[in-house]
């Protein structure tokens, strides 16, 4: 462990990272001189952020001007999924352009190994998109949570960001949430390992990493870079700043009653959430959006703004469902985080690629995050990685106004059960037609996403032959990618589960 200790050291001393801060004045070991034409990347990644959590998407609740102004700056997508209802696949397979099933991360690391056996950490033989950029003179960043390293022992320092293609780590370990979002960040024998000394008294997680953005953008604003702010909010814990709680408990006081339930019923303890009125969640969003505010502002000031590509996007959907009931609530769409319905994996997605988007445009063309790593390469006038990023596809030409994605489906596969009520299964949508297997007995559900994208009317029994296309391709699909598949019996309250009528929004 102690050697490990050391070679890091050496290492954020080759790359000029100072000690008080986190960041130095010279950033990178790259292979070949700085281009100065070429775009800033900044990307946004936040945890757990519903679709309907922005304002852009439909939120009258929370406040999210900052965030607006983004969308409203560049291009919103309103059909992106995320590559999994959890993070830690998902977070791989932006990085990697591959879908978490050929990677083997299928579940957040550190959850149980059973039904289905997972890899617990990001291979070091993959090239992340932040080596593809390190090698032509990018700067590259990583600020917030990484979560793909294996949790819990000695050697998980080595899947850490600064391994994987980064200049610079700050608050990225093998987390997948904070012990607490006020400084010092620990609680008991857990803390942030990688977030540099200097914070004080009151400092809240989010502004803090903010600050170290900010200090990443200042020190890189002469070169290429690539900024990674990978937000730990809006996970739970649920902390948000006294004075933002306040506001929103007043905003809540306000609201009109509704005529339905605040939470309705899935089955057992699991219940869902049917309104957006979380005073503590509302003020973690709002951090949020003060966040991207800052960061857009520093942009601006530096002059950076008309060269910096801005990607924002959430791992996984809105936590909605678990016992009891969750913070926020993803109506029209149905159930959130943990589940292959639309509120689990449907995400909000801005990209802003000033002079070549055009703003305030919408794109209803369904995309991936795996999409992100050929996209970027394009943007940045390199040649793509077909080899590497084998499952995702550039949206450079959506994004020109230009071109369409010659993609017939998109698959996802999550063979595990969750704290939500899910149970393993696996989905695929091909057109507006989506078809969910549940592994334990091979049901399967049909929706057409187009009349119906709440998911209510499951057309599997009325169209037979387009669910089994749809489920012919599934299977086909995890063969080519060596998908694994649970093993043993199904969980003890899988009868119950079958049973229910699942009404989970």
């Amino acid at each position: 462990m102690g050697s490990r200790l050391f070679d890091r050291r050496q290492f954020l001393k080759a790359v000029g990272v100072t000690a008080a801060c986190g960041l130095g004045p010279h950033l990178g070991m790259s292979r070949q001189a700085p281009t100065r034409q070429k775009p800033n990347f900044v990307f946004f990644l936040i945890d757990d952020l519903g679709r309907q959590d922005l304002g852009c998407y439909g939120s009258t609740f929370y406040e999210t001007p900052n965030i607006d102004r983004l969308a409203a700056t560049g291009m919103r997508f309103t059909n992106a999924y995320a590559a999994c209802p959890v993070c830690s696949p998902t977070r791989a397979s932006i990085m990697t352009g591959k879908y978490p099933a050929r990677l083997g991360i299928t579940d957040w690391i550190g959850a149980p190994q059973k039904p289905t056996a997972y890899r617990e950490y990001l291979p070091l033989e993959e090239v992340t998109i932040a080596e593809a950029l390190k090698e032509v003179g990018y700067a590259t960043g990583y600020v917030g949570k990484w979560h793909l390293a294996t949790r819990g022992t000695a050697d998980r320092r080595q899947y850490y960001p600064d391994r994987q293609g980064f200049d610079i780590n700050v608050g990225g370990d093998s987390s997948g949430q904070p012990p607490t979002y006020f400084y010092p960040y620990a609680r008991g024998k857990r803390s942030l390992e990688t977030m540099p000394p200097g914070g004080k008294e009151g400092e809240y997680l989010t502004d803090r990493l903010t600050d170290e953005a900010l200090k990443f953008i200042e020190v890189s604003k002469d070169r290429p870079f690539l900024l990674y702010l990978a937000h730990y909010a809006v996970h739970t814990p649920l902390e948000s700043k006294k004075d933002l709680t306040r506001k929103y408990e007043a905003k809540a006081r306000s609201l009109p009653q509704t005529d339905g339930p605040h939470a309705q019923p899935v089955y057992g303890p699991y219940q869902t959430r049917m309104v957006q009125d979380h005073a503590v969640y509302a003020g973690m969003v709002q951090s949020v959006d003060e966040s991207v505010g800052r960061v857009l502002g520093k942009l601006a000031e530096l002059g950076l703004e008309r060269n910096t590509i801005v990607i924002f996007m959430s791992d996984n959907g809105g936590l909605s469902t678990v016992a009891r009931e969750g913070p926020t609530c993803n109506l029209p769409l149905r159930a959130g985080k943990g589940w292959l319905y639309e509120g689990g994996i449907r995400e909000p997605m801005i990209i802003k690629w000033p002079g070549v988007a055009r703003a305030g445009s919408l794109c209803d063309v369904p995309v991936a995050s795996t999409d992100f790593y050929p996209t970027m390469l394009e943007m940045a006038g390199l040649p793509l990685r077909p080899g590497q990023h084998v499952d995702g596809v550039s949206l450079a030409g959506l994004l020109k106004g230009t071109g369409t994605l010659d993609r017939p489906a998109i698959y996802w596969h999550y063979p595990h059960y969750h704290g939500s009520g899910n149970r393993p299964s696996g989905a695929v949508r091909a057109g507006d037609y989506k078809l969910i297997e549940w592994y334990e007995d091979s049901r399967v559900e049909l929706y057409d996403l187009k009349d119906d994208l709440g998911e209510r009317h499951d057309l599997a029994a009325t169209r037979p032959q387009k669910a089994a296309e749809l489920q012919q391709m599934l299977h086909a699909w995890r063969s080519e990618v060596g998908a694994k598949m649970p093993e043993g019996k199904p969980r003890d309250d899988y009868k119950i589960w079958r049973e229910a009528p699942h009404e989970t929004t």
